[in-house]
């Protein structure tokens, strides 16, 4: 077989199976990291603890649960096809929150003195979110294409 042959099967596998891979991957790393707030066990638990300590109407544990639903919420949303447009929907909002001990806990996220590009270990754990909007947004952006091809109207 030739490389030429061989690189033509590997991308075409690539290209039929790697969107709902991702879509897949998502949805496991939601439910996963998700669950593990609620029931006690979440390694981010601290961090995130720390990071809602100031906000309003509940005590950060309550706060805690709340998050660890929404990204259960979020991955189960990504197993669904239908569902796609509000598993970003949360996502993106849960973004915004997962960013923001960067600049609220910036002594727990950076290495002292090295502010802005000595990240922490929960820096790093923070920052690789980026990878996960990316994968959102390429997720986000075969919606429309579906269900134009299927004849579904928006």
């Amino acid at each position: 077989m030739s490389f030429r042959s061989l690189d033509s099967r590997i991308s075409a596998f690539m290209r039929r199976y790697g969107h709902g891979a991702l879509r897949y991957s998502l949805a496991v790393i939601f439910i996963w990291f998700g669950i593990l707030k609620p029931l006690g066990v979440s390694p981010a638990a601290p961090l995130v603890l720390l990071t809602v300590d100031w906000m309003p109407v509940f005590a950060p544990e309550t706060w805690l649960g709340i998050i660890g639903w929404w990204e259960v919420a979020i991955g189960v949303l990504f197993l669904f096809r239908p569902t796609l447009r509000f598993a970003i929907g949360l996502l993106a909002l849960q973004m915004v929150g997962t960013f923001m001990p960067l600049v609220v806990l910036p002594s727990v996220t950076f290495q002292e003195g090295r502010i802005p590009y000595g990240l922490t270990m929960e820096g790093q754990y923070i920052v690789k979110n980026l990878l996960i909007i990316s994968a959102a947004m390429v997720i986000g952006g075969t919606v429309r294409r579906s269900a134009i091809s299927s004849g579904v109207s928006d």
